[in-house]
């Protein structure tokens, strides 16, 4: 039977590769809403980019792949994308049903819980730093 971390890190992988299929699909211009007008690349080049990142990061969570470091690069990633979050509230910019500085400022508080999530669920006590279970 899989361990809590592991369906925390799977949900995790699942909800990732779904994020990033909409970047490259359906969601794409919701994404590019996000992107901060000061960010000094195209708009549609960062979310086409970030969803290739996401899809990757989410199949190496789901594999189980290297576990302690895929997640703390899930965490960095969650962190470099925090600055576009904050420009979204500053910015008063709608997107993804955020169409208030309420609404917005929750995203923000949950930033942080993302970040814990990609960590606490790849680095269990049970996890060898290759991702193997250890003995025991």
């Amino acid at each position: 039977m899989p361990s809590t971390r592991t369906l925390a890190r799977v949900a995790l992988g699942t909800f990732l590769t779904f994020a990033g299929t909409g970047h490259l699909s359906f969601a794409r211009q919701e994404f590019q809403a996000q992107v901060p007008d000061w960010f000094p690349a195209d708009k549609d080049v960062v979310v086409l980019a970030s969803g290739v990142v996401e899809i990757v990061q989410g199949l190496a969570l789901v594999s189980g792949w290297n576990q302690r470091t895929v997640g703390k690069v899930v965490a960095a990633f969650f962190v470099a994308v925090f600055p576009g979050n904050i420009s979204q509230f500053l910015e008063h910019k709608d997107a993804f049903g955020l169409d208030s500085d309420a609404a917005r400022a929750v995203r923000l508080a949950f930033q942080p819980l993302l970040v814990a999530w990609a960590l606490w669920s790849t680095h269990g006590p049970d996890e060898r730093e290759d991702g193997e279970a250890a003995a025991g």
